[in-house]
């Protein structure tokens, strides 16, 4: 697990869409998905695949995961939106997604939500993430290596590697399992005041 730095250092993890980034004009649905592919390309894991397709976009749009377009046009609020999809869809179900933004996307309907700071709020807490997320692996890899250096084995740097893999998807499990249960919340506060 030596080549573990290149690897932390080939994911792009530092990769966001800023507020900078996003045109102050409305865009057409194939400049979204080149803006996408341009920015978020080095997070690829391979070549041929895709960022963001006219089908993600309409299924994000028939889904109700982005409030409804204007003249075939997408606003900067519906790029800051498909930029937080972009990010949930790796733990989150299409549905979870939908109940997660689901109060933002009233408050832009009703315009009643300053998603540029909730957003520059955003980027802050995934750079911290990025920073600590580098130290943690670091010391995950120290974990690993001491649970080997008690014995000896043949395959070692294989089986460190299946125990490191093991340990990562084993995190990840529980900050998904963690966010779901947060959505599951809103779900509930959600059906709640529809009670009252």
């Amino acid at each position: 697990m030596e080549n573990i730095k290149h690897i932390i250092d080939s994911l792009g993890l530092e990769t966001s869409l800023t507020l900078d980034e996003i045109p102050a004009i409305d865009l057409y649905m194939d400049q979204v998905i080149q803006l996408f592919e341009n920015k978020f390309s080095v997070s690829k894991r391979n070549e041929e695949d895709k960022i963001l397709t006219k089908t993600m976009i309409n299924n994000y749009a028939k889904g109700k995961l982005i409030f409804p377009i204007q003249n075939k046009k997408y606003s900067k609020e519906h790029l800051i939106l498909m930029s937080l999809i972009y990010q949930l869809k790796g733990a989150l179900s299409i549905n979870d997604i939908k109940v997660t933004l689901s109060g933002i996307n009233k408050k832009i309907m009703n315009e009643d939500m300053d998603l540029d700071s909730l957003y520059k709020s955003y980027l802050h807490l995934t750079s911290q993430n990025t920073a600590d997320f580098k130290v943690d692996i670091e010391e995950r890899v120290k974990d690993v290596k001491e649970e080997f250096s008690k014995e000896t084995q043949e395959d070692t740097a294989y089986l460190e590697r299946v125990l490191m893999i093991s340990s990562l998807v084993h995190m990840s499990n529980l900050y998904r399992k963690t966010a779901e249960k947060l959505v599951d919340e809103i779900i509930v506060e959600k059906e709640g005041k529809r009670q009252k």
